[in-house]
């Protein structure tokens, strides 16, 4: 077999550069420097499998609705603008000394880039601290899309922060399928995975709760992060026939949000119904905020992967 491996970098409708990444057997990823957000996510056969929005704004400093953005310092409630972290509207770039792959991730046929942003005087009107955030986003050979971060501290003091990859995945018609409710099992979105686990309620000014389900299910606006959750959570997707499955390692919270009708509406960046077609599971690090001294380093990493399967 041919391993054919690609990474191209060129530059967006608006003139920012971006990285796509091919896999031998034809499955893509495409990072932009603007924020360091994986945009796209295709499989073998071209499936787009992360949502954005028809209103996002793809235009510098904005922040892009949809995709996997790394939110950093900070990850919901904020009392400044910047909610879920300034990094994701920065530029950043392409990593010209990046550390080695380790074995697991250097198999022939892997395509990969190392993205940094190092913070600026200007961060510091933000957040009073300096670091290094580097990216590496791996595609493998059968589609998997490995996303590792790893924040330094280069400042001459500890700083505390929290950390999510905040992903959109590309579901069925949520709403339609919660409605029918004809098989429990199979026609349904829902997340595996978190059942019986505590959750704080970001509706509920974040209270705690335990989840009662054997699954999450979908009929309403959901705004929650679990936590203390195991390393392997999925979406069964049973309209689009696939599951996705996250693998995720230094990140012990998942985030799970979708707006539901009345709160899309009033989201400006988000097109009238598009909350149908989206499903936020974010791996993350929120409840116990990370911690580092001067020159200390933390790695955080998700492993995404989506498997087919016949609807019964």
């Amino acid at each position: 077999m041919d391993l054919y491996v690609n990474v191209e970098v060129s530059e967006d409708e608006n003139g920012v550069s971006q990285v796509v990444l091919r896999s031998p057997r034809r499955a893509s990823a495409r990072i932009s420097l603007h924020g360091g957000q994986v945009r796209s996510w295709k499989t073998e056969k071209g499936e787009q499998l992360l949502f954005t929005s028809s209103k996002a704004n793809l235009k510098p400093p904005a922040a892009v609705r949809g995709g996997i953005s790394i939110c950093f310092p900070q990850f919901g409630e904020q009392v400044s603008a910047e909610q879920h972290g300034f990094v994701r509207n920065r530029m950043w770039v392409i990593d010209s000394n990046p550390a080695p792959l380790h074995s697991i991730d250097s198999s022939t046929g892997i395509a990969s880039i190392d993205l940094v942003y190092i913070s600026t005087d200007d961060d510091l009107r933000f957040w009073p601290h300096r670091f290094e955030l580097r990216l590496r986003v791996i595609l493998s050979v059968d589609g998997s899309l490995t996303l590792i971060s790893r924040v330094r501290n280069v400042d001459c003091k500890p700083f505390s922060f929290a950390f999510a990859y905040h992903t959109y995945f590309s579901i069925g018609d949520i709403r339609r399928i919660s409605q029918l409710k004809v098989h429990l099992n199979d026609s349904e979105v829902r997340v595996e995975g978190l059942e019986t686990l505590d959750y704080l309620d970001n509706m509920l000014h974040r209270e705690r709760f335990t989840e009662q389900e054997d699954a999450i299910t979908f009929e309403s606006e959901v705004d929650r992060v679990y936590v203390s959750t195991p390393d392997t959570v999925g979406i069964v997707d049973h309209e689009e026939k696939r599951t996705f499955v996250i693998k995720k390692e230094g990140l012990p919270d998942v985030v799970v949000w979708n707006p539901w009708d009345k709160k899309s509406k009033a989201i400006p960046d988000f097109g009238n119904n598009e909350y149908e077609f989206m499903l936020c599971v974010d791996a993350a690090a929120i409840e116990n905020p990370i911690t580092l001294k001067p020159g200390e380093e933390w790695t955080g990493r998700v492993e995404l992967s989506v498997t087919s399967s016949l609807k019964h």
